[in-house]
């Protein structure tokens, strides 16, 4: 049984992949613009009929004719049938418009590996190293755990046992002075095997670094920086010493102790750090790659003769109707017929999908209006307009449970005049202003947001100072704590960081 719960969860292209789904394992569901064609066709083949047909034989003809209808939606397009031979094409063509996975940073490296020209041995450490690294390039532990890991993976039996002779009688009786050379070559190859010295693991390791990245591998944010100063040939200088005793104050921002410690002037300091700016704290960042999510607004908010109206997006949506074609087969199909119970099951499953596409339409449009009727300040003025609003006020105004309007706008978003918005974006609690006005949250992060883009860049305001801004300009009561909480929300630094010199 379709789960309306679930169809109403479901975002817009997951709703459209659903949908396909739908259309092609279920012959009772078809699209709407082509019923009026389809049936003209079945009434053009009922007129060439030359005999009555059985039960069976009526099943078998819809059957063909509702998988000819099939490929000729879901095939190219045409009206006639495919010809098998065009079968191939047809695949490479929808494989073609298939969005490919991006490659994982770690299958990007794997395939430079076997790129290089190493033994077999170094190759395994390579592996083990390149599946050692998180998605920004550094090492998930440290480098002594990550040599006891590779021993203990390398000292496998199937490692030691590739490439030796499987019978030794077959060397002969003046073979002994090769066979002992060979078999101290073996002994040798299997201690090195079962202990791998740190030099082979750094030797490997700087083979990656020059085959790709020169601070791959690092443990820290100070190891990545330095060894792209090594790489330049760059062993001393202010830099490397800011980078290997400072990097701490570099973060907080607090130049005049660097200044003091290095005996450096702050524009010296300054000029130092633009360097440092341009240097790649994420080496593996180059490498692997994500897709962009794709964001299509299903909600769009109109101004329709000074009046704000809701629309759906009707046109990425097929509208299904209920097939009548297999409604006379069923009827004719003896009671017990496994045919007549499949039949019946796929009506009943089209029957329950057409109503849970009903419902998710009329659930998230009257979710749609009920929130942006509240936020009509919002669409007039922008997010400064903003107020407050809740889930549980718009279940009690369209008379629902909280859930279902929490399954209805995820994943969900609204075409405004001032852009596009995920739905979730107006929920939001505020505060009351002197006059006892509310204001959202977003509202209020917006207004803190232009106090600190309009202050002194040399003399930053500190939340404390901010609070009583926006208590003066505003009229907005907020405890220090708040402001610092929603200025971590915009990712804004403290004015320690912020202060320019």
């Amino acid at each position: 049984m379709i789960q309306a719960m679930q169809i109403l969860q479901l975002p817009l292209l997951d709703l459209e992949a659903r949908i396909e789904q739908e259309l092609t394992e279920n012959p009772f569901l078809e699209r709407e613009e082509n019923k009026d064609r389809d049936a003209g066709s079945a009434e053009s083949n009922g007129a060439q009929t030359e005999a009555p047909q059985t039960g069976a034989e009526k099943e078998l003809e819809q059957l063909r004719e509702n998988f000819e209808r099939m490929e000729r939606e879901y095939g190219d397009g045409r009206s006639e049938p495919r010809r098998v031979a065009d079968d191939g094409e047809r695949r490479f063509d929808a494989i073609q418009n298939v969005a490919g996975e991006p490659a994982s940073l770690h299958e990007v490296l794997i395939e430079q590996v076997g790129l290089l020209e190493t033994s077999e041995r170094r190759r395994k450490i390579l592996e083990y190293i390149v599946w050692s690294l998180d998605h920004h390039g550094y090492l998930t532990g440290t480098r002594a755990g990550l040599i006891e890991e590779i021993n203990s993976q390398l000292s496998r039996p199937l490692d030691t046992s590739e490439g030796q002779p499987s019978n030794q009688n077959d060397q002969g009786e003046h073979g002994d002075e090769g066979t002992q050379e060979n078999t101290d070559e073996q002994d040798n190859s299997q201690a090195a095997l079962l202990d791998p010295s740190q030099d082979e693991f750094l030797v490997s390791l700087a083979q990656l670094r020059r085959a790709t990245h020169p601070a791959l591998a690092a443990e820290d944010l100070r190891e990545c920086l330095l060894l792209q100063l090594d790489a330049h040939g760059e062993w001393e200088g202010l830099l490397r010493l800011i980078i290997d005793k400072h990097l701490s104050d570099v973060e907080a921002n607090r130049l005049p102790r660097i200044a003091k410690a290095t005996g450096a002037s702050i524009e010296e300091v300054k000029l130092v750090l633009e360097d440092l700016r341009h240097m790649d704290p994420a080496p593996g960042a180059v490498y692997g790659g994500t897709t962009a999510d794709v964001i299509v607004p299903e909600v769009v908010v109109l101004e329709e003769n000074g009046e704000w109206v809701v629309r759906l997006d009707r046109e990425r949506q097929p509208r299904l109707t209920l097939s009548r074609a297999y409604e006379q087969t069923l009827k004719d199909l003896p009671k017990g017929d496994p045919a007549r119970e499949w039949i019946r099951k796929r009506r009943e499953n089209a029957q329950w999908f057409l109503e849970a596409l009903r419902q998710r339409k009329s659930t998230l449009r009257r979710i749609a209006e009920t929130v942006f009727e509240h936020q009509s300040a919002f669409l007039e003025k922008g997010v400064e307009s903003l107020v407050p609003l809740r889930m549980q006020d718009v279940a009690d105004i369209i008379k629902v449970h909280i859930s279902t309007v929490s399954r209805g706008v995820s994943g969900k978003f609204a075409e405004t005049p001032h852009g596009i918005f995920p739905i979730k974006f107006f929920f939001a609690g505020g505060a009351t202003r002197d006059t006892g006005e509310e204001t959202s949250q977003k509202a209020i992060q917006e207004r803190l947001r232009a106090l600190i883009q309009n202050e002194d860049a040399q003399k930053p305001y500190s939340d404390e100072q901010l609070a009583g801004l926006l208590s003066e300009k505003e009229g907005l009561t907020l405890a220090r704590r708040t402001v610092t909480k929603y200025r971590k929300a915009l990712d804004i630094p403290s004015s320690t960081q912020r202060r320019q010199y």
